[in-house]
């Protein structure tokens, strides 16, 4: 009988071409760090009035799966496929510019059946390796910190394990570093995006007048490019409706705008979707028909230095309450794909997010944080809630 320490155990992944059978091999075999894929099952008791004061005499199966959570990196390669089981929709596509490097991009899927995975272990302990079909992704956790690589927590459900010879092959994947990651906030995903326009005049001054858009659309740290308008401009004052002042003065007459989505530096990030999977238990059978997603929800964190009130604070006091749209892009510019050159990357768009939760403590020796939670709602106007494209060299999940 051998010992092993995790380290020596595999975890891998393939998509299901027909929902609930196993297919023949792993796709992906995940650099994970702590994994649990456990059998779980159910008994009832035999506890009815025997004569005896003993509490019961048998215990029956009513029910078999497994359950866990897989802690792992972010890595470009195996994500798509992640992503797809647990947001529902994937599609994808050439990177501009390029003809071997990839977008893919994963939304909600509108159904309850979600794209179902085929969970492996390679157990070099035994020797028996199982495959677990019907796969499917609850929910996860990513998380971006400072000084570790950037995190996924992963919670599957699955069908009971089934005995099949696995023979685990690690991809090197791109992995993602904290210093990679960017953060913009604007009212909308035009002004996150850095495709929101508008018109107005200033002419070497700092003041913008009859703008073109209401400047409801715009809020205090936006970029601001153009003819004429300093490198690096920003908005650090709106004045009504129509007119907004410029960090620096134009250099001369100035009447077009692009807006860019006002960036912060944080300090932590936290992304939480849920899909609220429930088990289809029916009769004549110990394993569950199926694994059901129901109302999908998008929650999360993050931490920045406290440096003013209009990066967070006044959109998280605004009564009535103001939506942001929220754009984090985690970029691996130290590896180059394609030829344009391209980057490994992770974009993840929330549409229509609400700050729920804002706090400012104070620690006589510590710098002055603050802390927002946040939820993401559906946006009636783009008709999305979250969206995540990944740029890596496969060609499609």
């Amino acid at each position: 009988m051998s010992k092993v320490i995790g380290r020596l155990q595999s975890v891998g992944i393939a998509k299901e071409t027909t929902r609930g059978t196993a297919v023949a091999s792993a796709t992906y075999w995940l650099p994970f760090s702590e994994a649990s894929l456990d059998e779980k099952f159910e008994n009832v008791t035999q506890d009815e009035s025997f004569a005896v004061i003993e509490d019961s005499t048998a215990m029956y199966r009513v029910k078999n799966w497994v359950e866990g959570t897989i802690k792992m990196p972010l890595t470009d390669q195996s994500l798509p496929l992640l992503l797809f089981a647990a947001f529902g929709a994937n599609a994808d596509s050439t990177h501009a510019g390029e003809s071997a490097v990839y977008d893919h991009k994963a939304t909600v899927g509108e159904s309850a059946q979600h794209q179902s995975l085929s969970f492996f272990i390679n157990d070099s302990a035994t020797n028996v390796d199982y495959v677990h079909a019907n796969g499917v992704i609850t929910k996860f956790d990513l998380d971006v910190e400072l000084k570790k690589f950037a995190e996924l927590t992963v919670s599957v459900k699955a069908q009971k394990g089934v005995s099949q010879a696995a023979s685990p092959s690690m991809v090197a994947e791109n992995r993602f570093l904290p210093q990679y990651m960017s953060f913009k906030s604007a009212p909308s995903t035009a002004g996150v995006n850095g495709t929101l326009t508008g018109t107005g005049t200033a002419t070497s001054t700092i003041h913008v007048t009859g703008l073109s858009i209401n400047t409801s659309l715009l809020k205090i740290g936006m970029t601001v490019t153009g003819t004429n308008i300093p490198a690096g401009a920003t908005i650090v004052t709106i004045v009504s409706s129509s007119a907004f002042d410029l960090s620096a003065a134009t250099t001369g007459a100035a009447t077009s705008y692009t807006f860019g989505g006002a960036v912060v530096a944080l300090k932590s990030f936290k992304l939480s979707p849920d899909s609220n999977v429930e088990d289809d238990d029916v009769l004549g059978s110990t394993a569950p028909n199926d694994f059901l997603n129901k109302q999908f929800k998008v929650e999360g964190q993050f931490t920045a230095l406290w440096q003013n009130e209009s990066d967070f604070k006044t959109v998280a006091l605004a009564t009535p309450n103001v939506a942001q749209a929220l754009l984090v892009d985690i970029k691996n510019t130290d590896v180059s794909i394609g030829v344009v050159p391209s980057h490994p990357e992770v974009k993840i768009l929330l549409d229509q997010c609400y700050f729920t939760e804002f706090s400012r403590p104070f620690k006589v020796n510590d710098l002055v944080l603050q802390t927002v939670k946040f939820k993401a709602t559906y946006s009636l106007t783009n008709s999305e809630m979250i969206a995540v494209t990944t740029t890596n060299t496969v060609a499609s999940y």
